[in-house]
């Protein structure tokens, strides 16, 4: 078997050889060819698919990696399938990208394509936020889009995400049709370039004001503002695209003591002072956590490489910096715009929020405390932007994100936006301090004393490569068989299994339909109210095991015991299900 598939692999390493490639790329292949098996294996053995972010891969030759032919044939097969969608009509296409090494060079690929085949393509003049991709896609009433980013991978990778005309990423069935137009581009002479130059019109910084000034017309606490605006705040945009326009929109807000990490204000895609440019991290925002507490800073927050996570830091009363997960951002992001909203009287109940299904449930209570629809949908920004899609004209989305540090505040963007996130942290904690007297950590603990202490835990099992893949899927058919019958000694009360789309109440053995797309997805309650999710990533090598636990907390004083015992709690769970 392994031969046979070094035999095919060969086979289509030496069609490049043959084909009208560049030299450059025909020399690292015929290397890999007389040297190295295994990664040519790896970079042939299957093509670049589309899954839940568009294309995400390792940079270098093959049919599997990322570079200019698989690159360009994404792009002539988004062409087509844009020219069968839109017959007539004159397509428009926006193209942006981010720091990493070959972005540029890969949005001028996408571009040529694009003008090649006749389209009105807007490409920007360098590296901008993923958000602004989307939001230029509605301001200029583009049919679709192209953004080039790997959002916060590790520096080997790149990626291409593809946008529709709402400006949120591609949907089912646009996604598996736009692979069937993918799959047809057989040969690269199949692919259009070298055209109609003058088709693409280049974005600048007018473009980045009509943006910022959205962005702005968030703002709910112009008043607390500039009652705190020298607020200490430090900002790293981890050499990525976030780089000018978070500290341009925090000043738009009116903060004036906005401080970047010298060291990673360093656009390079190199990432040379983190291990991985991801601000779930600790280490990754260790040295903004250690200029903040040089500084004294109130507020940390980091953007990741496109600019689309945000990364939140927060100062104890020991003076500690508290690294927030992505839940209790969202948490503490959508309970400003729901307080504020309430204050404002802007709440008339034909408002909204949105989460993922593996997001806290804590977002759903605070929903409900304010009698806000919550919806829940799928894993990735494209389920929030499609529900956003659905209910328009008929009700008004305030926020809304996922646990993995993503966040939107209002609709005019439809995909996560870190420069809008960051400006609304810093709005929050200003308000905060103006009206309480609290710092955002002081009150994130009063709205666990409200609400209930969530907490929630992620163990990521990675598994490289073809062996690594189809180890992922054998461990979610093992879950479906043999699902757990007990986590910790509390019985599993109800099985939600996202492929089959049904609800199995454990102890009657009933099941009930779910209304929501479909998804590799299985989720455990127990009867003391945790919930375990499992999920193979869409984008990366790995299965993900997110676990939310949940206590009463009487008093902040008793914060620091309920927060130990919850914690020592998710481990038990990991332990219990063999994941330590």
């Amino acid at each position: 078997m392994a031969n046979e598939l070094e035999q095919m692999v060969l086979r289509k390493a030496q069609a490049w050889l043959d084909g009208p490639y560049d030299e450059e790329t025909k020399k690292q292949v015929k290397y890999l060819m007389d040297n190295d098996m295994k990664e040519l294996v790896e970079s042939f053995y299957k093509d670049l698919e589309f899954g839940t972010g568009g294309l995400r891969g390792i940079m270098g030759v093959g049919t599997n990696r990322m570079n200019v032919y698989t690159v360009g044939a994404a792009t002539q097969g988004l062409s087509n399938y844009l020219k069968k969608n839109f017959a007539g009509e004159q397509i428009r296409v926006a193209v942006g990208h981010d720091s990493r090494n070959n972005s540029r060079m890969f949005a001028e690929r996408v571009a040529d394509i694009f003008a090649s085949n006749g389209f009105t393509v807007y490409l920007f003049d360098a590296l901008r936020p993923t958000p602004e991709l989307s939001f230029a896609i509605r301001e200029l009433k583009c049919h679709s889009g192209v953004v080039v980013t790997a959002s916060h991978n590790p520096k080997e990778y790149n990626g291409y995400k593809a946008y529709w005309t709402d400006g949120a990423q591609v949907t089912p069935p646009h996604d598996t049709n736009i692979i069937a137009e993918v799959e047809k581009i057989t040969d690269i002479n199949m692919i259009q370039t070298g055209a109609h130059p003058e088709n693409i019109h280049i974005l600048g910084q007018d473009f980045d004001e009509i943006y910022l000034n959205r962005v702005h017309a968030l703002s709910l606490s112009p008043e607390c503002i500039k009652h705190h605006h020298d607020m200490k705040i430090i900002y790293t945009p981890l050499h990525g695209s976030g780089v000018r326009l978070v500290p341009a929109s925090l000043r738009k807000f009116g903060f004036t003591n906005v401080k970047l990490v010298p060291e990673q204000a360093v656009v390079d895609g190199n990432f040379p002072t983190v291990e991985s440019p991801n601000p779930e991290e600790r280490k990754t925002m260790s040295m903004a956590i250690d200029l903040a507490a040089r500084e004294g800073a109130d507020l940390v927050l980091a953007t990741d490489p496109d600019s689309d996570r945000i990364g939140v830091a927060l100062r104890n009363k020991k003076g500690e910096y508290v690294l927030l997960n992505g839940n209790q951002t969202l948490v503490l992001l959508l309970s400003y715009q729901l307080t504020r909203w309430a204050e404002l009287g802007k709440l008339d109940g034909k408002q909204y929020v949105v989460k993922t299904i593996v997001t806290s449930q804590m977002a759903n209570a605070v929903a409900k405390f304010f009698n806000v629809k919550c919806y829940d949908c799928l894993t990735g920004f494209k389920y929030i932007a499609k529900i956003i899609r659905e209910n328009e004209g008929k009700a008004q989305y305030i926020g809304g994100g996922e646990e993995s540090f993503g966040y939107l505040a209002g609709d005019y963007v439809r995909d996560k936006d870190a420069v809008s996130a960051c400006s609304m942290a810093a709005e929050a904690a200003a308000w905060a301090m103006d009206t309480m007297g609290l710092t955002l950590f002081e009150w994130l603990q009063q709205l666990y004393v409200k609400y209930g202490f969530y907490r929630e835990g992620l163990v990521s099992v990675v598994r490289k490569g073809k062996e690594g893949a189809e180890l992922i899927q054998k461990m979610m058919v093992d879950f479906r068989e043999n699902p757990p019958k007990t986590i910790l000694g509390s019985p599993v009360v109800r099985i939600n299994d996202f492929k089959t789309l049904e609800t199995l109440d454990v102890k009657s053995g009933v099941k009930t339909p779910i209304v929501q797309d479909s998804s590799n997805v299985l989720q455990w309650f127990t009867e003391d109210g945790t919930i375990v999710s499992v999920r193979p990533s869409g984008t990366e090598p790995k299965i993900k095991f997110y676990f939310g636990v949940k206590a009463p907390l009487r008093s902040v004083e008793e914060y620091d015991k309920v927060l130990a015992e919850l914690d020592a709690k998710i481990e038990g769970i990991k332990k219990d299900l063999k994941l330590e």
